[in-house]
């Protein structure tokens, strides 16, 4: 059975940069076969706009495959009202709060980040957080 797991901009980032450990933790989550990976329009305004304005050709495609191979999570004002909620809750920065919030809106499985597991994000008890750096 697979999971549905949210992914946020920075590990997207990860992978495409595939530096080191952390790229290779990111790609491996993204070929994961046991995965059914889930995005929102927010990834894509956190990846696409300045890699299509700065031509950086190679990297928007790897993303664009990307949103073409996976379920893409439209915004919506409800899930904006739920960000405000958990920012307020949580002390989380804007669009770690809008990731998050779509992602229990959505009911996925796991939200995974390639965030320090530091940031206060990681304090959200609605969903399993997880980062790809570990113990950081």
């Amino acid at each position: 059975m697979s999971k549905r797991t949210y992914v946020d901009a920075n590990l997207l980032i990860a992978a495409w940069r595939g530096d080191g450990e952390l790229g290779i933790r990111a790609l491996k989550i993204l070929d994961d076969p046991q995965r059914n990976i889930v995005v929102s329009r927010a990834v894509w305004l956190e990846v696409m706009p300045k890699t299509i304005y700065h031509k950086q050709e190679r990297e928007a495609a790897f993303y664009q495959e990307i949103f073409d191979a996976v379920e893409v999570i439209a915004w919506s004002t409800e899930s904006l009202c739920r960000a405000e909620d958990l920012a307020r809750q949580y002390g989380i920065a804007a669009m770690d709060a809008v990731h998050l919030a779509m992602a229990i809106m959505s009911g996925v499985d796991e939200f995974i980040s390639a965030e320090k597991p530091q940031k206060p994000m990681f304090r959200v008890s609605e969903i399993v957080v997880q980062s790809i750096r570990g113990d950081e």
